[in-house]
């Protein structure tokens, strides 16, 4: 049996740019200090708009960009929403791109088809970019070619084409003033307006990601210092970004006014500052958490100390719940929460408003095994490993001429029939999405021996498509959108099926609710798509493939509301707040 998995030599590009010559001192000798950014009393919400249970699909076009078909395991048998990246920033430490790329390591989870680290050297930014694993992207002798005591990092998932390996971030640009680099977790809802608007004034763009609208915002803009042409350039910006960038002197990291995507910042015993998706990073360089970035924060790094502004006056958070779900691991600390206990705490309220006579609870592993100890431990059943994953499947495989039914959820999933034969079973996982893989799941214990099979989501039902950086598809193939409770759990064919409900969510967020953002559950969406937006199921335009004309099927026109009359462009964004104290 052959498996086509990634390859160990993966393509790696290197690039650097020669900048203007500055004091190199990256000393950081003030404390860090935690601060909460001031939020002007002019903050607004945006409309809220109530949809129907299949989200603006009806003024969605039905293009579809078809998958892979031949031996691959993706469509049906990862039937999961997909975090479509993770960032990392260093400053102030001599070993800065091993750090960078050992958080990377422990953010591969967020991506796993393309990698790259930017770092800074005698005023020269030199960067390192590859498609595949961190592992097979980096060495010895490449993280030798990143000396320095600054450094940016990224790890992207995509899920349509081949990769190419000039659209890995970290990106790095020249424009009059020198270099920048910058590495983005999120997505632009207006990026093709923006896009357009640019290239109509002579921008030429060499991607199709929607990080370098950014860049060019960045290079077109007057305003001085660098960093407050960041903050113009985000103003612009419409959507989800957590983003860290990299000039000869600086390192700043950025994050929405809705807080959509996580950013946090720690620091390490030899005072050097670290950002990251998710403390899990942290945790591997030996970095303390200190405090999340703020939504609609700046935070800037350089030999002065830091200094933090508001981006702009930001409305409600609107956080994603899906990190407590399924993206982040169990071992971080997201939007300030522990993600082990939300979990737990998803599996104990399921076995409170769900209960079912069983004699065993197992979980799909692996984004299912703390809700299901939480069910467990609120059921008084034991808790027991009824399925084994494989770690070493490809996304690809060659399967026999004679078809083996369910041949893709087999290779990653095998049943311990010691456990579940002539067992009554309660099957938790974190959330269903086609459908597909849960019917397979199901049967593949039945076909275990398992007397019953009852399925129990840690998540309320899916409907929405997310547009805020999240790979998840159309709301057409998303099964919840399409059937009732009901119909599902004929379809999947489990003797019962119950969800987590959205109120019950809610109510165990508690005062924190407000600011979780619930689009996918709800159709609710704190920014609404507009402008041309991706759908990010039918075509992820993750800046690894596809070309511009690929896309058009894939974009949303804009609807627009004329009773928006706020308008957050005319707010003050340049009220800067020095914390080196």
């Amino acid at each position: 049996m052959a498996t086509s998995t990634s390859t160990t030599a993966a393509a790696v590009k290197s690039t650097a740019i020669k900048i203007s010559s500055l004091s190199s001192s990256r000393n950081i000798t003030k404390p860090l200090n935690c601060f909460v950014p001031k939020i002007f009393p002019e903050s607004h919400k945006l409309l809220q708009i109530t949809l129907s249970k299949n989200p603006i699909s009806e003024v969605v076009s039905s293009y579809k960009v078809p998958r892979n078909p031949e031996n691959s395991l993706e469509e049906d048998d990862d039937d999961k929403p997909r975090e479509e990246c993770g960032v990392v920033g260093i400053y102030g430490d001599p070993e800065a791109s091993r750090l960078c790329y050992l958080a990377l390591h422990a953010l591969q989870h967020r991506g796993q088809e393309g990698a790259g680290i930017v770092a800074v050297h005698d005023n020269v930014l030199q960067s390192i970019t590859g498609v595949g694993l961190v592992s097979d992207v980096f060495n010895e002798s490449k993280l030798d070619q990143l000396p320095g005591d600054m450094a940016i990092g990224h790890v992207r998932y995509s899920t349509a084409g081949s990769s190419m390996l000039k659209n890995v971030q970290p990106f790095v640009a020249g424009y009059k003033f020198g270099a920048v680099g910058v590495a983005h977790n999120g997505n632009l809802v207006n990026y093709q307006a923006l896009r357009a608007e640019l290239e109509e004034n002579g921008s030429i763009f060499n991607t199709s990601s929607d990080t370098e609208v950014v860049l060019h915002l960045i290079a077109i803009s007057k305003a001085r210092p660098f960093f407050l042409r960041i903050v113009e350039a985000c103003n612009k910006l419409e959507g989800a970004y957590s983003m860290v960038f990299l000039t000869e002197d600086k390192l700043v990291a950025v994050r929405d006014p809705f807080g959509f995507r996580p950013l946090v910042m720690g620091r390490r015993s030899n005072g050097s500052v670290v950002f990251a998706s998710e403390t899990c990073a942290l945790d591997l360089i030996e970095a303390t958490y200190e405090r999340e970035v703020y939504p609609g924060e700046v935070i800037v790094v350089d030999k002065e100390g830091i200094r933090s502004l508001c981006l702009m006056t930001h409305p409600e958070p609107k956080s994603c719940i899906f990190e407590h779900i399924y993206f982040a691991l169990p071992n971080s600390v997201v939007f300030g929460r522990s993600v082990y206990e939300s979990r737990r705490a998803f599996g104990e309220i399921l076995a409170t408003e769900s209960p079912v006579n069983c004699d065993v609870v197992i979980a799909v592993p692996d984004s299912g095994v703390v809700a299901a100890l939480g069910y467990a431990a609120k059921a008084g059943v034991a808790f027991q490993q009824g399925l084994i994953r494989s770690h070493y499947v490809g996304r690809t495989f060659i399967e026999p001429s004679q078809k083996i039914r369910d041949f893709g959820v087999k290779l990653k999933l095998s049943p311990v029939r010691a456990v579940l034969e002539g067992k009554r079973v309660v099957v938790v996982d974190d959330s269903i999405v086609r459908g597909t893989t849960s019917s397979k799941i199901v049967r593949l214990i039945k076909e275990a021996g398992a007397k019953e099979v009852h399925m129990r989501i840690a998540s309320p039902p899916i409907i929405g498509s997310c547009y805020y950086g999240v790979d998840t598809p159309s709301s057409e193939e998303l099964i919840s959108n399409r059937m009732s409770i009901e119909e599902i759990r004929e379809f999947i064919g489990s003797d019962s099926l119950a969800f987590l409900s959205i109120n019950s969510l809610k109510k165990l967020l508690g005062n924190d609710s407000p600011n979780f953002c619930y689009a996918c559950f709800s159709g609710k969406y704190p920014v609404e798509p507009g402008g041309k937006v991706k759908r990010v199921g039918d075509f992820l335009d993750d800046g690894l493939s596809g070309s511009m004309e690929s896309i058009n099927g894939g974009w949303l026109e804009r609807i627009r509301n004329q009773e928006e009359g706020v308008s957050d462009k005319n707010l003050n964004l340049k009220q800067e707040i020095n914390l080196s104290v």
